[in-house]
């Protein structure tokens, strides 16, 4: 199974993150004399408000653009291949700008999914998280979503674990995939299941029965888990999961 295990500092910004691809890193980890503050938008934003938010934010508190760590998007529905590509690059090209993506290196941590219900009419800024000078013994980190998809140079198709099936061995095979992507972030980056803060499980079927075996007892839910309703970013993906522990949450 491919895991990003290349480990990045980015002092720029006060954090490490683990290499993923261009649109996002797997995940990343406040540096020691820092410290992550996540925020969640009350309102969510197009994405032209909510980078316009983000920067007024950090500049307000004093903190460069560098800073930005992790962003939380919700988008329509899902995207083909191709449309998630120029979605990303249109993404990606903000953060260009910010001098925070050098070349296919991006630091910042990110999920995006699709929700079933209230969704939005384009693609929105839920969240985004910033490091923050602190001196915090216990450490923090935000764990990017993550599908049951694995790395290569294939289309999605050829390397979704199971794709096209939504059985319920299927959806077994799926979470207990992407349970394990997350542990082996957090490994990465020097963290585990009993640091988390909070854990998300993203999908539109019915998971209950494998919550208790396949995420609880495996100690992937010691900061609880909160379900949502909705999709991964791309047709064909069934689950995906993020974890976080923050050092504070606020409400912007």
């Amino acid at each position: 199974m491919a895991q990003e295990t290349e480990l990045v500092n980015f002092p720029d910004g006060g954090y490490r993150y683990l290499k993923g691809v261009y649109q996002y890193s797997g995940g990343v980890a406040a540096q020691p004399g820092h410290a992550i503050d996540r925020v969640l938008f009350a309102r969510p934003m197009t994405l032209t408000e909510g980078f316009k938010a983000i920067a007024s934010h950090l500049a307000s508190i004093g903190r460069p653009l560098a800073a930005l760590c992790a962003c939380e998007l919700r988008s329509p529905a899902p995207f083909s291949e191709d449309g998630f590509d120029a979605f990303n690059r249109r993404y990606a090209d903000t953060l260009e700008t910010w001098g925070l993506v050098r070349g296919d290196r991006n630091p910042v941590a990110r999920t995006n999914v699709c929700p079933q219900y209230d969704k939005p009419r384009e693609p929105v800024l839920y969240a985004f998280s910033y490091t923050v000078p602190a001196d915090s013994r216990r450490g923090s980190f935000i764990i990017a979503g993550g599908a049951e998809v694995r790395g290569g140079v294939e289309g999605y198709a050829a390397r979704t674990v199971r794709h096209g099936d939504t059985s319920a061995s299927a959806l077994r095979e799926k979470l207990r995939y992407v349970v394990e992507l997350m542990e082996g972030r957090l490994k990465a980056l020097g963290y585990g299941w009993a640091d988390a803060i909070a854990t998300s499980a993203y999908t539109v079927h019915d998971i209950g029965a494998l919550i208790g075996p396949e995420i609880v007892a495996r100690g992937a839910a010691a900061g609880g888990l909160t379900w949502h309703l909705a999709r991964p970013p791309v047709e064909g993906l069934e689950f995906e999961m993020d974890v976080r522990g923050p050092a504070r949450e606020i409400v912007l």
